[in-house]
């Protein structure tokens, strides 16, 4: 698959949106801001968010939803590279927040669920009724790691509830076409997961001893990071060491598309046909642009 650089110099870029206008809105993890990179590779701040803004979405109001990591990461320069690193004493949490494109506010919605803080919110996206499932990544600590969980949340700050929870480290997740499974990538076990939906923001129990069900893992040493899925169902997950992105069928098989970046970490879908992907290239700070064999799913709500 042929793929076009489109923007570099980016600070550990994350979270793409594809806006109407051809423009990608993207987070700067390490450079704490939300960034839109022109079709022509210009780039221009929308807004500084402090801590570190990971996984972006627009939600039913029209803004941009973004979950915030609390800035998680203590970051390291190795080769050329920047790679997060282990979470720095000073973390007290994450949170998400809600940008308004028109009047330019920033708020922080929620910092935590039954009076317990949010540890590293990390990707996003909303259901048709306008509600939003959320990964909570977890964080390092000197003595291990403090795990993850999956959230669904109410756009008006009515209702925030835990799903699942001690999960290894939740990461990227996303709807299947017909809503009816969560998909949530765990970095750590190069794992897709699928929960089955009950009912809008409810998962049903899983099978078993076992939290959800599993798609496939991935062999060797290989970590998953964000996802976006395609119009198909299949599941489309930016990887990490094996950099690229895996493409996980339902049915479990696997695919591999590289890309030249050893941490990949998001793709996107847009354009008149869904078959624009676009993906950040973290550990280089790049985003490229490629066309994608098939159509990506449609979100629900666009800007």
């Amino acid at each position: 698959m042929d793929i076009e650089l489109v923007a570099e110099g980016l600070q550990f870029p994350e979270g793409p949106i594809a806006m109407a206008d051809g423009s990608v809105i993207l987070t700067e993890i390490k450079g704490q801001r939300l960034t839109r990179v022109t079709p022509d590779g210009k780039k221009e701040t929308v807004v500084e968010t402090g801590g570190g803004p990971n996984g972006a979405a627009i939600g039913p109001d029209g803004a941009i939803w973004i979950t915030n990591n609390g800035g998680s990461f203590v970051w390291l320069e190795r080769d050329g590279l920047t790679i997060p690193g282990p979470t720095p004493p000073t973390h007290t949490g994450g949170m998400i927040q809600r940008y308004d494109l028109t009047s330019g506010k920033l708020e922080t919605v929620y910092e935590a669920c039954d009076g317990k803080r949010l540890v590293g919110p990390n990707d996003i996206v909303f259901d048709r009724s306008g509600g939003f499932w959320f990964s909570d990544h977890g964080c390092s600590t000197e003595d291990g790691r403090k795990n993850g969980a999956v959230y669904y949340a109410r756009a008006d700050g009515s209702q925030i509830t835990r799903q699942r929870d001690h999960l290894i480290s939740p990461n990227g997740i996303g709807l299947s076409p017909e809503e009816t499974v969560v998909y949530v990538a765990d970095t750590m076990l190069g794992r897709l997961w699928a929960f089955d939906v009950e009912a809008p923001g409810k998962l049903a129990e899983g099978p078993g001893f076992a939290p959800g069900r599993v798609i496939a893992n991935l062999p060797d040493y290989q970590l998953l990071d964000s996802l976006a899925v395609e119009a198909s169902g299949k599941v489309c997950v930016a990887t990490i060491i094996n950099g690229g992105v895996t493409i996980f069928d339902p049915n479990g098989t696997t695919e591999h598309v590289a890309v030249p970046d050893l941490v990949v970490t998001n793709i996107c879908f847009g354009g008149p046909d869904m078959t624009t992907a676009w993906i950040t290239a973290s550990a280089t700070g790049k985003l490229y642009k490629a066309t994608w064999p098939r159509p990506g799913l449609k979100l629900n709500f666009n800007a």
